[in-house]
């Protein structure tokens, strides 16, 4: 299906393993987090409480490392029925700041991409999560100078987008999405009449996960790496 970009005069970027790497440490935190609690669990029942327990906690502590974090010393207490020692948990929490330290790690062009798109797009950035961790990170990143504006979502569903386009005053046919997520960056544009690109990171959050059935007869397009862009816009 030919979708065509020429009416585009907004692009708006993800952040997490759109821009740079993040899933990744979650994945990798979560494997010692199960670690730390082998005597009490196996690692698939680890995994699948903590998830549960993350869920659970979203409308209260919302996306980002910091609700993962006590998300993990709630777990640990459940867990072990309320016999997880202080080290344990300090070492939880230590685990979760040492993500939040993590050195930004760009993903493959995305700086080049950004210098030939910003002087024929407005570029912004559409994230979710923590905001001071976002901000920090975008920040460290070295990509802020790129983007017109920045904005962090309690979450990404098509009443959120519809609310920044009207407040920014976007028209939805004009503005172009590209993200890691079906489910958070593209099928709510496509929905609102919107555009969206989605490039796909290795690692996917279960939360994020779309069936089959939600993808079909959705127009959008996917590309390997954000250097294609280049070639469509």
């Amino acid at each position: 299906m030919e979708i065509d970009y020429s009416n585009i005069k907004v692009i708006g970027f993800d952040a997490d393993d759109t821009l740079w790497v993040n899933e990744t440490y979650f994945r990798d935190v979560e494997d010692k987090f199960a670690t730390l609690l082998e005597a009490y669990e196996t690692k698939n029942k680890i995994d699948q409480e903590l998830f549960k327990m993350e869920m659970k906690n979203l409308e209260i502590y919302g996306y980002g490392i910091k609700g993962f974090m006590l998300s993990m010393v709630e777990s640990a207490l459940e867990l072990s029925n309320n016999q997880v020692s202080h080290a344990t948990l300090n070492t939880i929490l230590d685990l979760g700041k040492q993500m939040l330290a993590q050195p930004v790690e760009l993903l493959n062009g995305v700086e080049e991409v950004l210098q030939k798109l910003q002087s024929k797009y407005r570029l912004i950035v559409l994230t979710k999560g923590d905001l001071l961790d976002q901000e920090n990170k975008l920040e460290r990143s070295g990509l802020s100078k790129y983007f017109q504006h920045v904005e962090v979502l309690s979450d990404k569903k098509e009443i959120n987008y519809e609310k920044l386009l009207s407040h920014l005053k976007i028209p939805a046919h004009e503005f172009l999405m590209v993200g890691n997520s079906l489910k958070s960056d593209v099928l709510p544009l496509i929905n609102i009449g919107a555009k969206a690109i989605h490039i796909p990171f290795h690692t996917t959050w279960q939360h994020e996960e779309v069936s089959e059935e939600e993808r079909n007869g959705k127009a959008y397009r996917t590309l390997n790496e954000m250097k294609q862009l280049l070639k469509l816009l």
